[in-house]
């Protein structure tokens, strides 16, 4: 810690000068416009009134009161919308002249989804959103204007701020297959999205280590599927100890999880991976396999599997099984995306498989990056017939997919321009800039993929290149960052993949290109990580040493 704080104060020391004019106003992502009058302040006391115009504001002044309470010490009121006799709430007028406190307002006025803007006067502060997420990140923005400790008096400076979102898709993914996370810890991950204003989790929830989701249909996939005989240690292949290891999602979990989700104004996207990466479902249905007399078992280890059989040969039960699947996935997920995986699949063993290789011909699929796509072809039209859009990994492109498809890109970002050159979206995903299982520097002692992947590299990734055309580029969704859990076993440790490099993920997909500035964002992060520490996080401090060395060169 002691480098932590010899770093704040070189910074501090360093920018003051150049921050001093704007209020050091320490927003993170940084707001399309800030204003600062310098006409007064208002000081946040208990008992402060937050008042919504209607009941759509309802749950954002909740969620505030609780947040001073929490982390300030600091018990706020919230006044709802007054009843009419037969129950029913009313708006409260608009007019600030006469209140005093926080007031919260939902214009309704079809303006960029999630925007908003954000008024201190000594009168008090009011967030007008365009819609109801706007006035949500109307108040995580309010968060970021309040003292970093408990103590310190809330004082707001007079401000003025207009924002709204540079992307629509502002994601972050979560591997609880190869290590399982408890609800506890996704509503927690969930209120880190929202700190942030992301506002897509995606949840990987099967591939060869386990099968993490109850299934009504096929109740098989958790009884058989969703515990591996044994746990692994280390870097790949790792050390394999006979000690069983398991968990999955009920419904209820995931009705829970998906509530919680919605007042934070987040989408879950499910993800069973399909055709590859299906051990788990072989273990359970060793039949669906092209080689059903092998004995099979979830993954003992780690990685892309070629010496095992981990791909679902296209059989009549195969695609009974997967519009089973797909059907109550569609079911129990109400956002409008279903992710397929379709990555990786090891197509050796199509090719090895008469059986498979009869099947093609009798389709006219040309080679196994045909049959791959018939596979996609097929559970999107399931996905289809319940009113959802299908997401895949970059793989999906081969062999051809229909254009309401949406390319998610891991792999190096000429994926990604190839699918938006073919008119598809493209959600960016890029392994070298996104990962955060990735190691943030060389020096940390944490097991895991060998990086590094500096915050500096996440927050200058181009999501736009000069390139594209308007068109092409206005098929740009947003980007997303993943964290795979292959080496993070603990919730301390996936705080500590995410920390801080979420931050520069979050600028880089809501801000405004003009308004980046990677000296301003570190000098801002300073404060941001007091507010980590506020919140109890466990974050990497890779960002200082790597400060210090640059101060030194």
């Amino acid at each position: 810690m002691l480098l932590k704080e010899i770093m704040a104060a070189i910074f501090v020391i360093s920018s003051c000068a150049g921050y001093a004019q704007d209020g050091s106003f320490n927003i993170i992502p940084e707001p399309v416009k800030v204003l600062a009058d310098n006409t007064g302040t208002y000081q946040i006391h208990r008992g402060t009134m937050i008042r919504t115009i209607d009941v759509s504001s309802e749950f954002s002044a909740e969620y505030f009161a609780d947040y001073m309470e929490q982390y300030l010490g600091m018990s706020l009121s919230v006044e709802k919308p007054a009843k009419d006799r037969k129950g029913r709430k009313h708006r409260h007028s608009l007019g600030k002249e006469t209140f005093s406190g926080i007031t919260l307002v939902n214009l309704k006025n079809g303006g960029t989804p999630g925007g908003y803007q954000l008024e201190v006067t000594a009168n008090g502060v009011q967030i007008e959103g365009n819609d109801e997420a706007g006035v949500f990140y109307g108040i995580q923005t309010l968060i970021q204007l309040l003292p970093t400790r408990a103590g310190v008096l809330p004082i707001l400076p007079s401000v003025q701020i207009t924002d709204y979102p540079r992307f629509a898709y502002r994601g972050m993914h979560l591997d609880v297959v190869r290590h399982f996370f408890p609800v506890a810890f996704i509503k927690k991950y969930l209120d880190y999205m929202a700190l942030h204003k992301l506002n897509y989790f995606h949840w990987h929830l099967t591939d060869d280590q386990a099968w993490r989701v109850e299934m009504k249909c096929r109740p098989e996939l958790t009884e058989k599927g969703a515990e591996r005989e044994g746990e692994i240690f280390g870097l790949y292949p790792g050390t394999y100890q006979p000690l069983p290891y398991g968990g999955y999602y009920t419904h209820e979990d995931v009705r829970e999880i998906v509530r919680y989700a919605a007042e934070r104004h987040i989408t879950v996207i499910p993800e069973i991976d399909i055709p590859g990466h299906c051990m788990a479902v072989l273990a359970t249905y060793p039949k669906f396999s092209t080689t059903p007399d092998e004995p099979k078992r979830c993954a003992q280890t780690w990685g892309i599997f070629n010496k095992f059989n981990n791909v679902l040969a296209p059989t009549p039960e195969v695609f009974c099984f997967l519009k089973d699947v797909f059907s109550e996935l569609c079911d129990l997920f109400p956002g409008p995306y279903i992710h397929v995986g379709g990555d990786e699949c090891a197509k050796r063993w199509w090719q090895d498989s008469p059986e498979t290789q009869q099947f093609m011909r009798e389709h006219n699929l040309k080679d196994e990056n045909a049959l791959q796509s018939y596979f996609i072809h097929y559970v999107q039209k399931v996905v289809n017939e319940k009113g959802k859009t299908l997401i895949g990994w970059d793989e999906i492109l081969q062999g051809g997919i229909s254009k309401d498809c949406v390319v998610m890109n891991w792999r190096r970002p000429e994926s990604g321009m190839k699918a938006l050159k073919t008119k598809h979206r493209v959600i960016f995903t890029c392994l070298k800039w996104f990962y955060f299982n990735i190691k943030e520097s060389r020096t940390e002692p944490e097991i895991g993929p060998k990086g590094p992947l500096p915050l500096e590299q996440v927050y200058d990734f181009q999501l736009v290149p000069d390139s594209l055309s308007a068109d092409e580029s206005s098929l740009i969704l947003g980007a997303q960052g993943c964290l795979w859990t292959e080496y993070i076993p603990t919730t301390w440790k996936a705080e500590f993949a995410v920390f801080p490099r979420i931050s520069a993920l979050a600028e880089n997909v809501w801000s405004p290109v003009e308004k980046k500035d990677w000296d301003h964002f570190a000098h801002k992060m300073l404060t941001q990580f007091e507010r980590y520490d506020l919140w109890g996080i466990r974050y990497s401090e890779a960002f200082f040493r790597t400060q210090d060395l640059e101060r030194k060169r």
